[in-house]
């Protein structure tokens, strides 16, 4: 099908583009941009003016809870889900059940979601057999049935030099690796960020240290072996200042910070609101300061969504027996947007934070909107506000501590490979 988007607020952080134009879609990519290519008709025309016209959103936290998981949610209603949003590519880390240490499993997974014909999905290889933190599984395999990284996803290995052969093997052979930052110990039993909040409430604490304990680390082990390490949900400002040495550093290391992080903190908590049950939990003002900061000058590569599906019966109990987890993929837009307007940082530098920087951090050509680029795009109106409800959320999981909050920008389309799969 070739589409013409007429008219739209074209941005394109890849190329620091940010004009009014018509983009030209044919045959599953970018036909060009501004000017039609010569011969061009358009099967349809989606009018656009008064819109942005964006590369699709690329999320690398996202859970979808197949296989294993499906009472919390589906494939298909987060693939769903993420197209409402304007996401168009995802990864999905490797704690399903059973975890995505074989091949087949990969395999499926990725059949599956080519079968639903929505948002393009990555799967991130576990980094040990059964994610136990003893046997390396075998990355190579994995690779080859479509791995983009390897991880652990929130199971910390205790063992670090299971942790250091695993980086080596990695660096080898120019594997990616993603950790989550958090000490096993430290963190143990822990629902809530160690301060006045948590000591009030009565809640087991989770401090500081335990996760820049596991930055130390994990940085320390990835300069022994040069394996390009991401760091997935960063949430304290101590971790912000030891990424921003390291990068200084010139380290090969990304990270990231989930986009919930950027607005909420412990004090949100409330009286025991097990909405905001987190993990990591949300922490102080001064750590939400400094997550902001640090997503502003770079040091913290980028946003993602942290989905993590939870379903009512999980919810519905006192908040240190709750299970952790919101879901995030049709928020991911609205509250980087939200983070931009606050702090001033202009559409293309906040764009480029769910675009073109976590395309380059999974290693896929995506994020732009250059002539013979994917046609993955998202449509969407910056001055329209949404109210975040129960109905409101494609998601199977409609738990988030957004719930009756406006929000702004409203998407109206998500292209992906040239055709349209969300229109609202």
């Amino acid at each position: 099908m070739r589409i013409e988007i007429r008219n739209g607020r074209v941005v394109d952080p890849a190329s620091g583009t940010d004009r009014t134009a018509s983009v030209f879609v044919a045959d599953g990519k970018i036909a060009a941009v501004g000017a039609a290519p010569a011969g061009f008709r358009a099967d349809r025309t989606i009018e656009a003016s008064g819109l942005v016209v964006a590369p699709g959103l690329v999320d690398l936290n996202a859970r979808l809870r197949e296989p294993g998981l499906e009472h919390k949610a589906t494939l298909d209603s987060e693939l769903k889900a993420a197209v409402a949003g304007g996401v168009t590519r995802l990864a999905c880390p490797p704690d399903t059940d059973p975890p995505l240490d074989e091949p087949g499993l990969v395999e499926m997974l990725k059949q599956r979601a080519r079968l639903a014909n929505r948002a393009h999905v990555h799967p991130v290889g576990a980094l040990t057999v059964g994610l136990a933190g003893t046997t390396l599984t075998e990355m190579g395999e994995l690779a080859d049935a479509g791995c983009v990284a390897y991880s652990q996803g929130d199971v910390p290995i205790a063992d670090t030099q299971v942790l250091l052969r695993a980086m080596q093997y990695a660096a080898t052979f120019g594997h990616r690796v993603w950790l989550r930052p958090q000490d096993a110990y430290l963190a143990r039993g822990g629902v809530a960020h160690e301060g006045e909040i948590a000591t009030r409430l009565g809640l087991p604490a989770v401090p500081s240290c335990a996760e820049t304990v596991a930055i130390g680390t994990i940085l320390a082990l990835a300069r022994e072996t040069g394996v390009r390490v991401h760091l997935q949900r960063l949430s304290t400002a101590e971790g912000v200042a030891m990424v921003r040495e390291a990068k200084r550093a010139r380290m090969p290391v990304t990270c990231e910070v989930a986009a919930h992080h950027l607005h909420l903190c412990d004090v949100d908590i409330g009286w025991f609101d097990s909405q905001a049950r987190l993990d990591p939990p949300l922490r102080g003002t001064r750590d939400r300061a400094a997550l902001r900061a640090g997503l502003a000058d770079g040091t913290i590569d980028v946003v993602s969504s942290d989905h993590a599906p939870v379903d009512d019966d999980a919810k519905q109990v006192p908040f240190g027996e709750a299970e952790a987890g919101a879901t995030g993929l049709e928020l991911l837009l609205s509250l980087t947007l939200k983070w931009a307007a606050e702090d001033g940082v202009s559409l293309v530098d906040a764009l480029a934070r769910v675009t073109s920087a976590p395309a380059a951090v999974l290693g896929v050509e995506a994020g732009s909107l250059g002539p013979g680029a994917a046609a993955d795009l998202c449509v969407f109106d910056p001055s329209a506000w949404w109210l975040v409800g129960q109905r409101s959320l494609a998601s199977q999981g409609r738990n988030t501590p957004f719930l009756g909050h406006e929000l702004p920008g409203r998407v109206r389309w998500t292209l992906v490979g040239g055709q349209v799969v969300h229109e609202a």
